[in-house]
């Protein structure tokens, strides 16, 4: 898949996706479906216009481009959204950018897509226009619950790891270079592949996860460690399971399956053991192992 800035995309016919598209979940799989081109803003619209109401997000620019990329789609256009773009008018979008530089012939939007100067544009303003083909994606809908990325990132941030997977229709990741901790995982007989969070990306809340790492089975501890009151950030500490792996410096890819517990104060070192003892072996029950 290519990846073109707006500004350098060759005007010629294309089928054409719209959309944000955090966590490329399964409604913007629907969206996109069909279509050889996908347009999408960084950074986030609201990061700009609503700088306070500015989400955290579910995927960085590249793993967002991956996931595209998996569906098919030959071409991603970025829009560098500033305040400049923020201003332009809904008529001003369609006739620069869907139709002057991008030639259009199909466009594909959700029911809820706004665009323009105050999101003034919506739905109805393109199927008027008779340019090109409008395609409007009712909101997809899971056991009565309508699938959102502000939906998917509540479940994340309250650690409902397997509920946001029903809706993302893969499992929620998170990547990141391995660092080093304190090793105190390794003192422990579990040993750990540790990140620091991107802040401006959701992460699960505090807890211990049955996860993949890098396509090996991994019990995951998010969180400040307690028992020891290190008075360290968050970490995302993966411990994978028998593997001994020297991954210092290399990018960790942790997807979450489910959530096991919450973090919790032990009384004593050997009772932590035992409950990370039990962490491992129900993870290895979920990663089928």
């Amino acid at each position: 898949m290519r990846i073109t800035k707006l500004a350098h995309a060759e005007p010629r016919p294309r089928r054409v996706a719209v959309g944000e598209f955090d966590g490329v979940h399964l409604g913007h799989r629907e969206v996109i479906e069909g279509n050889d081109t996908v347009l999408t803003f960084d950074p986030h619209p609201l990061s700009v216009v609503r700088p306070e109401a500015a989400p955290k997000l579910l995927t960085s620019l590249g793993t967002k481009a991956e996931l595209i990329a998996a569906l098919g789609v030959d071409e991603l256009v970025l829009v560098p959204f500033d305040d400049g773009f923020a201003h332009q008018s809904p008529e001003e979008f369609i006739d620069d950018v869907l139709i002057r530089q991008l030639g259009a012939t199909h466009v594909s939007v959700g029911e809820n897509f706004a665009f323009g100067h105050r999101a003034a544009g919506d739905p109805e303003l393109l199927s008027a226009d008779r340019r090109f083909e409008t395609r409007v994606v009712p909101l997809v809908e899971i056991d009565g619950e309508i699938i959102s990325s502000s939906h998917i990132r509540g479940l994340v941030l309250a650690g409902d790891v397997h509920g946001a997977r029903r809706f993302l229709g893969a499992p929620f990741q998170l990547r990141g270079e391995v660092v080093h901790g304190d090793e105190r995982g390794r003192m422990l007989g579990f040993p750990t592949a540790n990140l620091i969070p991107d802040e401006a990306l959701v992460c699960p809340g505090h807890g211990v996860y049955a996860a993949r790492a890098n396509g090996y089975c991994a019990a995951v501890n998010v969180g400040v460690r307690p028992t020891f009151g290190t008075g360290r950030a968050v970490l995302v500490e993966a411990h994978l399971i028998d593997q001994d792996l020297d991954l210092y410096g290399q990018e960790l890819r942790v997807e979450f399956l489910e959530r096991l517990r919450g973090e919790r104060r032990f009384a004593s070192k050997e009772e932590l053991i035992e409950h990370m003892h039990r962490d491992v072996e129900r993870t290895r029950e979920i990663c089928g192992h």
